[in-house]
């Protein structure tokens, strides 16, 4: 298949949902856009929303004076963090939306672009059928044109179908994951003329020699039109780079978009897009008839090579070892329905916390804005269709083909995408099916290569990169030169940051062997451990209270001591790290207190108890030979000479660059309050996560503090989380999610015996939606 003649790849429309437009969600759906003959217009707020549907609520007609008034990203229920059925978020609810279109679409072509609602949405405009999506995770639209009023009011229902139904990847069997429900990502009208820019591909080329770029443009004609033009313009944030152009003949109507290639040669100063320099361009288009500019639209990119080789990863023709974690986008109370601010929230803490450089979207496509803060601090994503394990009926399967195209033609321009998953994770293989995947994958986008994830090693290898789940160690040697771990240790050592030290410490040991491993053998491109946050998942998995304890950190992104090994993998120059594997208490392991683990990226550590010198100490390098900044391992055992605090001292080629304190009095002494930010959007919808701990004398989390922390809040905002929360592991967290009225917010989380604490919020005006 030409990418300049599109087609729906899978020879079925998804029951009325258009595939024109469903890359928007890229671009910038979520802000007012301006361009000729084009207008993005948010439509988030205003919703009317009913978790019992009713067939006569489709009606544009129908009282829905009794909804609630709901704000989206939105979850068809809130729930607690854990220890719920799933069963109380999979039923049928209803959303409507009055709205009235501007002046300035009369004439133009509508479009709704829904970037993602769980699970299955049935859409009325105005009391007739548009259609049905099925599918969660991938971004669909539906022209509104024949039945809109240009002139007066306009109701659009949808129908939210959230339960798990066997018909739609990722259900049909058991999977490992919660998907919750509600229209949990953003929604915008798009107003354009009848011929319009459907989508943009940046393909650079060349970058590490003579840059240039190839523009794939597509351009979709609703009515007959005659001769056009395309310009474009590569932009340094304001300053024009360079410019290309291109006719567009005369075209009569098409259901599909065309593709018209535009180029830009032999490019000079081109600054390249890694780790350390995340320099982002945009490609602006023009679609012009005569002097008049029909439509606009842009996309952002980056100059970048990437691809797995014989010798592992290259960026930008340097060998780079991966290292990363999986990410599930779920978060407690609402599920998924968390907006930008939190989205891009992990990925900072994937790569200013953990020190991750790679991520896998586990197991479906992400927020456009986790993406997009990949893009900005330099963090790689592997991203996947969604499924897991199971693979449905012939109808089953060509959905999950339309979700690889939807997937990739909304994220094709994101230098962070390094490679597309195509399997359904854990499948077994499926010739045919996959042959089908693998095929589009590359057709739509050969700029990039191809993985699958598997668990045995046996499976049929059609993709590029040989990506594998393994859980033993040691691990299995690679069996492909080009080969990617994709998960390790995960289920088969959970760990809870209440489980006894050494438990904790062993959870470190596993992730820290594994990639010492992995940087054994070139062979292997690197690894990405099973997995960042704990999750919630069905009954039948996880601890039996609705979560698997898989992650370096918790579900509310606190950090357990395996976290501190990621972090440690860090060069010194961006940040000196010294982490414990332990708690500071003599009696907590099973005879007293006598090995220490600390993560660390110094070359020496000094080891104090009450002041006096018990050790020192070098990497282990007997266990970890091949780790570049191995952990320290320490038998204290008669090194107590009197309990008291601990004192680490770490040292780099003499110098000591980091202490550490420990306290040794078993004693809750602070409390602390600690928001991710202090300024929100007043949307009704900006949300920041506000973190609680009690710590000892010296900060350190108190791990076995378990109080119940009372709320106050007073402003327009509002606390979505329990209220009392009672600490778990010393800690936890809330978010507060903003009104629709700017001015303050004061929240005050009281202790029982440590007093209140309080922080204030300012939430800034936004601006009114046009509709």
């Amino acid at each position: 298949m030409d990418r300049r003649n599109f087609i729906r790849t899978t020879g079925t429309v998804i029951a009325g949902a258009s595939l024109a437009g469903h890359a928007l969600a890229e671009n910038s759906a979520n802000s007012d856009a301006a361009a000729p003959g084009r207008l993005v217009l948010p439509m988030n707020r205003n919703w009317l929303y009913s978790p019992r549907f009713t067939e006569a609520a489709q009606a544009k007609e129908f009282d829905d004076s009794g909804f609630e008034r709901v704000v989206i990203p939105h979850t068809n229920v809130r729930l607690p963090w854990h220890g719920f059925d799933e069963k109380r978020y999979e039923f049928v609810s209803i959303y409507r939306r009055h709205f009235k279109l501007p002046a300035e679409a009369r004439g133009k072509r509508v479009f709704v672009d829904f970037e993602g609602v769980m699970t299955s949405s049935t859409v009325w405009l105005n009391g007739e059928r548009l259609g049905e999506y099925k599918g969660g995770y991938t971004p669909f639209s539906f022209d509104l044109t024949p039945h809109v009023n240009f002139d007066g009011e306009n109701v659009m229902a949808v129908a939210v179908d959230s339960t798990e139904r066997p018909d739609i990847p990722p259900f049909g069997y058991e999977i490992d994951y919660l998907t919750f429900g509600g229209i949990y990502r953003e929604v915008s009208l798009r107003i354009v003329p009848s011929s319009f820019i459907e989508n943009i591909f940046v393909r650079p080329k060349n970058v590490l020699t003579t840059p240039g770029l190839d523009v794939d443009c597509f351009v979709q004609h609703l009515q007959t039109s005659g001769p056009l033009m395309l310009e474009a313009e590569l932009l340094d944030g304001d300053r024009v780079v360079a410019k290309a152009s291109q006719a567009v003949p005369k075209s009569a109507p098409s259901a599909e978009p065309v593709a018209h290639p535009l180029q830009f040669s032999a490019l000079s100063g081109v600054k390249l897009w890694d780790f350390d320099q995340r320099n982002l361009y945009s490609v602006r288009v023009r679609l012009i008839r005569g002097s008049q500019a029909l439509d606009e639209d842009s996309r952002r990119f980056g100059f970048r090579e990437a691809q797995f080789t014989d010798q592992g990863f290259e960026l930008n023709g340097k060998v780079i070892k991966l290292r990363g974690l999986d990410r599930h986008q779920t978060f407690p109370y609402v599920g998924q329905a968390m907006p930008g601010r939190a989205q891009r929230r992990d990925a900072e803490i994937l790569r200013n916390k953990l020190k991750c450089n790679i991520v896998r979207t586990s197991h479906y496509p992400q927020s456009r804005h986790f993406l997009d803060a990949c893009d900005e601090i330099g963090l790689l994503v592997l991203e996947e269709i969604p499924g897991w394990q199971h693979i449905g009926d012939k109808a089953w399967q060509d959905i999950s083909v339309d979700n690889v195209s939807r997937m990739i033609r909304r994220d094709w321009n994101h230098p962070s995408i390094v490679l597309w998953g195509v399997r359904i994770n854990e499948s077994r293989d499926n010739h045919d099916f996959y042959t089908r995947t693998n095929a589009l994958a590359h057709q739509l986008d050969p700029t990039r290569q191809t993985g699958g994830i598997r668990y045995f090693q046996e499976s049929e290898f059609l993709e590029d990169v040989f990506t594998m789940n393994d859980f033993g160690f040691p691990l299995k040697p690679p069996n492909h030169p080009k080969y990617l771990n994709t998960e390790f240790v995960g289920h088969t050592y959970p760990t809870k940051t209440i489980d006894n030290v050494e438990r904790l410490t062993e959870h470190t040991i596993r992730h820290a062997r594994i990639h010492d491993q992995l940087a054994s053998n070139p062979q292997y491109a690197g690894g990405i451990g099973w997995c960042a946050f704990d999750y919630n998942t069905h009954g039948n998995f996880g601890s039996g209270d609705r979560i698997c304890y898989h992650g370096v950190t918790d579900i509310f992104r606190e950090p357990k001591p395996a976290a501190g090994f990621y972090k440690s993998q860090c060069d010194p120059a961006e940040e000196v790290v010294l982490e414990t594997a332990f708690h500071w208490a003599r009696g907590d392991q099973s005879i007293g207190f006598s090995k220490a683990v600390v993560c660390s990226n110094c070359d020496h550590l000094k080891i104090y108890i009450a002041d006096h010198l018990v050790a020192e100490v070098d990497p282990d390098r007997k266990q970890f030979a091949h780790l570049k900044y191995a952990p320290f391992v320490v038998e204290l055992g008669e090194l107590f000479h009197k309990w008291g605090d601990m004192r680490i001292e770490g040292y780099i080629q003499g110098k000591q660059v980091i202490v550490k304190n420990l306290s040794g009095d078993g004693v809750d002494k602070k409390f602390a309050l600690l928001p991710d930010d202090t300024t929100l959007l007043a949307d009704g919808a900006d949300s920041t996560r506000v973190v609680l701990r009690v710590t000892d004398e010296f900060d350190r989390i108190r791990p076995f503090a378990d109080d119940s922390i009372r709320f106050e809040i007073q402003g327009p905002g509002e606390i979505v989380g329990d209220n009392p929360f009672s600490l778990i592991g010393g800690t936890g967290a809330v978010w507060i999610r903003a009104k629709e009225q700017p001015g303050k917010v004061r929240l005050t989380a009281i202790h029982p015996q440590l007093g209140s604490q309080t922080v204030e919020f300012e939430l800034s005006a936004s601006p009114a939606e046009k509709i």
